[in-house]
């Protein structure tokens, strides 16, 4: 398979900023030579496409919250990061069935400052959109870190790079940018109700504000709540959010997403005459949700919500949107997806096509369009394998770090990928030194391939399961006296616990005078550690383990688990902690 649209691996201004320390040759760095991430479904061999079928979902693993805008034959999605760095991923596609990663639209420390930040913090929910009056594509997003607030990135070519954020003057969250055909534009947003006129928890309001377009900010005094609450008041709905406004025959229509991210998450639509409002319900919402079917379902998708349409290359409407796909114990490794659906726009309102219906693994593709996912350089879906063997002068953009850039500890070498250990522990609000893969599967594996010596107890490197700091799995080994040790330790707080709290599971005195193999597999909700030596057999360390603390609806928070190649030369617990 060609590579994904990568980046350079060069350092990047304003690292100091962040007080990372140099790329010098450590003894205690160590080299991952290989990584092989392999999926394997049951639902992808139940379903085998057929001509002219593709997978949903499009982008499998953590990539919530997707937007999605069109210039001619070109389609440009963004998704939420959270404090993942480079931020907000950016993908281009001209039939959307095939997704190429062009890079991210946050990918300098001048756009994005996420270093002391929770891991589901940072930029939520960006919205896209392309004015066609001045050629000018723009991304507007929450950023919950580094002061910033509601902002906005321009570009006249997303291939090309991003400006600096531009900071703008509302509350609030979720914003969204429209552009209208008389040239005025609009800004809407999630917003708590005025001072004192909250009914309810989850109550909510969605505003719109004029927006202008030379001076980039919102117009004072122009902001007007046009819903409360949502559909219904009465009934009172929570967490109306992720507004965007379409026109169509004249018309304004204002989508939202309904219920809250979880499992009574919907998508519902409303109607105007003018872009400020007033706007009327579709007596029909909801028009996309997955909350009214049996919880034992086969092959379920739930939690679909928080969508954006757009005009396909058939002249038929689509709609992106998240949604999961939960293991045998209805858990969230994965994390929110990236799913599409056909739109039917033949009446008034919008109705996303087997929407308020069990979805299924597949669907057609526009008529004329070729699946070439996984293959000419395009994202794969479905199972599939994926080796990275880091001898490329670039590093693919699936591979991301957490609370600062990558380019600050990583480096090549000859023999692979060196990675420079920060004096930080994986359970630190601080840029770590951990390359991340997301996970894709409920049932997968991860192997790397690893040569390392380290210096003493406090250096420690291997492989991490991760879905935030206090809830995550490390695989690694260390030193104690004149040993080389093998450890599998669990960190762990759930919503119900005040602190976490980490256990060595298992240790063994390892043999590292040549590369060890590091693999974590999953089963669904079963994970094991295994390793190897001198290309011997897989032997299994600690058992059986549970992959709840790596589940979203056990962990809380927003992300999916991520897999990563961890080095520090800050180790909290040795093997004598057991």
């Amino acid at each position: 398979m060609k590579k994904i649209k990568t980046i350079p691996l060069v350092i990047i201004a304003g690292l100091l900023s962040l007080g990372v320390h140099s790329q010098k040759r450590q003894k205690n760095s160590p080299v991952f030579s290989e990584v092989t991430y392999t999926g394997d479904d049951q639902v992808y061999k139940d379903y085998p496409l057929e001509e002219g079928e593709f997978y949903n979902p499009i982008l499998q693993g953590c990539y919530p919250d997707p937007a999605i805008t069109r210039k001619g034959d070109d389609y440009y999605l963004v998704c939420s990061s959270f404090a993942m760095f480079p931020g907000v991923p950016i993908f281009h596609s001209n039939d959307l069935v095939n997704w190429t990663q062009i890079g991210h639209v946050l990918d300098r420390t001048s756009q994005l400052d996420v270093h002391d930040t929770g891991i589901s913090s940072g930029v939520y929910a960006p919205g896209i959109a392309y004015n066609t009056h001045n050629d000018t594509f723009y991304m507007i997003t929450t950023a919950f870190a580094g002061g910033l607030g509601n902002i906005v990135v321009k570009t006249k070519d997303p291939k090309k790079g991003w400006s600096d954020p531009i900071k703008l003057n509302f509350a609030g969250i979720d914003p969204d940018i429209f552009f209208d055909d008389d040239g005025k534009a609009y800004v809407i947003h999630n917003d708590a109700p005025d001072k004192g006129k909250e009914l309810y928890n989850g109550h909510r309001v969605i505003k719109v504000w004029d927006y202008d377009v030379e001076k980039d900010q919102v117009i004072a005094g122009s902001d007007k709540i046009i819903v409360d609450g949502g559909v219904d008041l009465s009934k009172k709905p929570i967490w109306i959010e992720a507004p965007h406004i379409y026109k169509k025959d004249g018309r304004y229509f204002l989508m939202c997403a309904e219920g809250g991210t979880g499992g009574n998450h919907s998508e519902v639509v409303f109607v105007s005459d003018h872009p400020r409002g007033p706007y009327k319900p579709a007596p029909g919402n909801p028009i996309l949700t997955q909350r009214h079917f049996p919880k034992e379902r086969k092959n379920k998708v739930d939690w679909a919500g928080h969508a954006d349409l757009v005009k396909g290359p058939d002249d038929t409407y689509y709609g992106v949107f998240l949604a999961i796909r939960p293991n045998e114990k209805d858990r969230v490794n994965i994390g929110r997806e990236t799913f599409i659906l056909p739109v039917d726009w033949s009446g008034e309102f919008p109705v996303f096509e087997n929407g308020l219906v069990p979805m299924e693994p597949k669907l057609k593709m526009p008529e004329g369009v070729e699946n070439k996912m996984g293959q000419e350089g395009f994202f794969p879906n479905g199972n599939f394998t994926y080796r990275e063997n880091f001898t490329s002068k670039e590093l693919d953009y699936r591979w991301i770090g957490l609370r600062g850039p990558r380019e600050a500890f990583i480096s090549k070498t000859k023999k692979g990928l060196q990675i420079t250990p920060f004096a930080t522990d994986i359970r630190e609000l601080k840029p770590t030194s951990t390359l991340f893969y997301r996970q894709q599967h409920n049932s997968f594996s991860f192997t790397a391939t690893m040569a390392y010596r380290p210096q003493s107890e406090k250096d420690l490197a291997g492989i991490v399961c991760l879905q935030n700091e206090s809830s995550n799995y490390v695989f690694g080994i260390t030193k104690k006296g004149k040993d080389y040790v093998l450890l599998l330790e669990k960190t762990e707080k759930t919503r119900r616990d005040r602190e976490a709290t980490s256990e060595i599971l298992a240790s063994t005195i390892i043999d590292i005078k040549k590369p060890v193999q590091l693999q974590v597999e999953a089963r669904g909700d079963d994970y094991h550690f295994n390793y190897a030596v001198d290309g011997s057999g897989f032997k299994n360390l600690g058992g059986t383990v549970s992959g709840a603390i790596l589940s979203t609806n056990v962990a809380g928070g927003f992300t999916g688990a991520l897999l990563g190649l961890y080095a520090t030369s800050a180790n909290a617990n040795g093997p004598e902690k057991q």
